[in-house]
């Protein structure tokens, strides 16, 4: 009956923008005694799943089995809805903004959940006001930014809570407001708020009689700005004309309520004081750690030594927590976040994977700009380092690849390169390894030479073998000598006396030995000894030749005295000179001749 007793009208528009997809979402229902009012911005990427849609449908459905107006029963269905998000949000992170408006056409709660904006109008002027669970929103509750700026800072999208948070879930539930006739309720995504500012909406307000006109007036306006880029928008318009009229209620009845509540107040009073106590204090203890560990952290990030600055900054957001500081949170967690990119740079340095540590040095490089704590031309050094790092490593590639395919000479000169390359940029490691591998090559390339210096030792040998068996000897001993230096070279010393050895028999072959020879007999000697002769193997007395001591016929011609000067007993060796003859007397017989 109140829904008839009362006069709400609705209107709304909802559009994608510069976007195909539309994914803000509104659905509402008017029951008798209840209406329920939900509006959804999407604000994943995902194109199969629809997380404005799944969790306004949610809620609704629960709606539509108890409505009430019960702050306890409207948490509980957003959590629901929350918690089916994240069921759903296995294959890809499904997350959204929320409103939610419940009324009886006489009071109403709000809830929300993200950025979704609910602006309450009465008279003109605005009642009522949601506020964006946003940094910008802590910044500005904190005194830190004007409220008015809100809705262009740069940290207005960087969403504290939303439907499908991992973390925990707080949405915002408003208290009962009443309503009055005439009061206007506008709900609105980011989409439109970001475009349409407030004295834009009141200019809008004023115009419009109703609550479609409203909404494509503030379209209008939104559209009129002729922005690059359209985000999707939605704005609902909810008109309360009249409101219906509650029947007086018993105050002696609520008198008595008012009076057993505070009775129970006063007997549970003293053991609240006592827990205020000490929950005062241990916010006070949590307060000094937050402040200390982050001075902490601040020190080791300013000596760059950042897996400290990390564990301290972590400490702090823990305590930042323990003290609902949500400034100091999100601040202090900017930092962890920071000190964490970096640590995970450096290991990904040690771990040789170049290009992550390059990306992590990079993206934290561009967020050192706001914090002076973390300083930029350390970051810059550790990105030359790496890149450094990654040169060498590939140099260091180059050379095994060349060492596998047993190109040593080719191997060691690309080592040694990367050798000189990790002294200059102080790669301790790289220098270590590339000594081992210096050395490894170094012994292939003195294996090498000594088999190719060894081999061509046996050419030597051999061609001095040959040149020996056709009776060169000269050109022999050359060929044992060449050898016997490649051996030598070697350390080689058998074969270096084997060499000596062939080259001593060529050289006997060369110059064969001599033996010695009788010396001359002297003419003088032979005549001082009355032409005896001067050996003394000869032991019986020569006899003369029957020619010698026959007398010759009458008729023979005389003989000439000379040749008988040249008869020579047989028993004189042969190798005796003829000459020795003519120094001996002649005998009786030859004179008898004569």
């Amino acid at each position: 009956m109140r829904k008839e007793n009362s006069d709400f009208k609705t209107g709304f528009v909802s559009e994608a923008g510069s976007f195909i997809d539309n994914r803000d979402y509104f659905a509402y229902i008017e029951l008798d005694d209840m209406a329920c009012y939900v509006i959804a911005d999407g604000i994943d990427n995902d194109q199969e799943a629809h997380s404005a849609e799944m969790i306004a449908k949610t809620i609704l459905e629960n709606f539509i089995e108890r409505p009430t107006l019960s702050r306890r029963q409207l948490r509980n269905s957003l959590h629901e809805a929350h918690e089916w998000l994240k069921f759903e949000s296995r294959r890809v992170r499904l997350k959204a903004s929320l409103l939610v408006v419940v009324t009886n056409y006489t009071k109403m709660i709000w809830a929300s959940s993200g950025n979704a904006r609910l602006y309450h109008f009465r008279g003109g002027r605005v009642n009522q006001k949601s506020k964006d669970q946003s940094l910008s929103q802590v910044m500005a509750d904190d005194g830190f930014l004007p409220d008015e700026t809100v809705s262009q800072h740069e940290e207005r999208r960087n969403l504290l809570n939303y439907m499908g948070n991992p973390d925990r879930f707080q949405p915002y539930l408003s208290p009962r407001i009443p309503l009055s006739d005439g009061d206007v309720i506008l709900l609105c995504t980011s989409g439109l708020w970001e475009q349409v500012n407030l004295p834009e909406m009141l200019d809008a307000l004023v115009e419009s009689k109703e609550p479609d006109a409203l909404t494509d007036t503030l379209e209008e306006i939104l559209l009129s700005k002729q922005q690059k880029t359209i985000n999707n928008y939605t704005a609902v318009a909810i008109y309360t004309d009249k409101t219906y009229k509650e029947p007086p209620k018993n105050r002696k009845k609520w008198i008595k309520r008012i009076l057993i509540v505070m009775l129970a107040l006063l007997l549970t009073g003293g053991g609240f004081w006592i827990y205020k106590v000490r929950e005062a204090n241990r916010m006070a203890e949590a307060a000094a750690n937050m402040v200390e560990f982050e001075r902490d952290g601040d020190e080791y990030a300013a000596d760059a030594d950042y897996t400290k600055a990390l564990k301290s900054y972590s400490e702090a957001r823990n305590a930042a927590s323990k003290v609902k500081d949500r400034v100091h949170a999100l601040l202090i967690g900017k930092k962890q976040k920071l000190a964490r990119i970096l640590v995970d740079g450096d290991g990904y340095l040690k771990d040789g994977i170049y290009d992550k540590a390059v990306s992590s040095y990079t993206k934290a490089l561009d967020d050192a700009d706001n914090w002076k704590e973390f300083d930029e031309v350390d970051i810059q050094e550790r990105i030359d380092r790496t890149i450094n790092y990654e040169r060498v490593t590939e140099e260091i590639r180059l050379g095994d690849l060349k060492f596998q395919a047993q190109d040593y000479s080719g191997a060691l000169v690309i080592y040694k390169k990367a050798n000189t390359s990790a002294i200059e940029v102080s790669y301790t490691a790289a220098q270590k390894d590339l000594q081992e591998k210096i050395g490894k090559v170094q012994e292939k390339l003195d294996a090498v030479r000594m088999e190719t210096v060894n081999l061509q030792g046996d050419k030597l040998e051999q061609k001095g073998d040959r040149r020996f068996d056709a009776q060169d000897y000269s050109g022999a001993i050359d060929g044992f000598m060449e050898a016997q230096e490649k051996y030598q070279s070697i350390g080689k010393l058998e074969r270096v006396l084997a060499m000596e050895r062939k080259i001593a028999k060529a050289d006997e072959k060369l110059h064969p030995i001599v033996p010695a020879s009788v010396p001359p007999i002297d003419n003088a000697t032979l005549g001082d000894q009355g032409g005896a002769f001067p050996f003394e193997e000869v032991t019986e007395p020569m006899e003369p030749t029957p020619q010698t001591t026959t007398k010759q016929p009458a008729t023979t011609p005389p003989t000439d005295s000379s040749q008988h000067g040249k008869d020579i007993p047989t028993g004189v060796p042969t190798d005796v000179p003829a000459e020795g003859s003519t120094s001996t007397s002649s005998s009786p017989d030859s004179k008898e001749g004569l």
